[in-house]
């Protein structure tokens, strides 16, 4: 089994990475898909915050051609491949799946950032910039995307109203980044991807709610402080 799971990955990856050109292109859920529709939600970054998909994309594949061709052998990748496996996979649908059904998107999104943290959590320090790197972004990223997506379906489904969703989903993928933050010290990529979309959604809430804007920078701080504690107990510099 082991001797396929490089091939699978770069099979898996490239599913993923290609998807957005044969789905239509996906700048949120449709509003009028929730029983109360979702206008410009408060817990969705500014749309330039989902340009870092063209680093995670690029760096995914790298990941990927590097495990076939240099690490094919290597137990400690082959730890990392199968939840990236499972993730990637099935995520390869999930623009098609957002465009149909907000709630199956949602638990799809879980799905996938559930094995990203397992893949984040198993990769060894060495290779740092093929391996931890790309996967550290990639788990970061959908810790946020993931929690924004359970927050416009709590407001679209009159769960919460839309700021009090925002303000739950923003918790809960604080919550999750502090927690993989101290069991993976030496993953900066992680807290980065967080910190740009909590910046994102700061962004997107300038000139509006306080109560958000507020949250937001509670948020962000949080995380900040959660990375920088990790540089200035020198494990991030150990992992360079």
């Amino acid at each position: 089994m082991k001797q396929f799971l490089p091939t699978l990955t770069l099979l898996a990856t490239a599913a993923f990475v290609l998807s957005p050109y044969v789905t239509d292109p996906f700048s949120g859920f449709d509003p009028q898909r929730f029983p109360v529709p979702q206008v410009d939600p408060p817990v969705q970054p500014a749309g330039y915050a989902f340009a870092i998909w063209g680093i995670i994309y690029l760096w995914l594949a790298v990941f990927a051609i590097v495990g076939v061709y240099a690490r094919r052998q290597d137990d400690g990748w082959h730890r990392v491949q199968l939840p990236m496996i499972l993730s990637l996979g099935p995520g390869a649908l999930w623009l098609w799946v957002a465009g149909v059904s907000p709630v199956a998107a949602t638990v799809l999104i879980f799905w996938m950032l559930f094995f990203a943290i397992q893949a984040l959590l198993r990769a060894p320090v060495r290779d740092r910039w093929v391996l931890q790197a790309p996967v550290g972004l990639y788990a970061g990223w959908l810790t946020a995307a993931a929690h924004v997506s359970l927050g416009v379906s709590l407001g679209g489904y009159g769960l919460a109203s839309s700021q009090w969703a925002a303000i739950l989903a923003l918790a809960g993928a604080t919550a999750l980044a502090v927690w993989v933050l101290a069991r993976r010290p030496d993953s900066p990529d992680y807290g980065v991807a967080v910190i740009w979309a909590f910046i994102g959604v700061l962004v997107a809430n300038l000139g509006g709610s306080a109560l958000i804007l507020g949250a937001t920078s509670v948020a962000l701080l949080i995380v900040v402080l959660a990375s920088a504690r990790n540089l200035w107990a020198g494990h991030t510099t150990a992992a360079l």
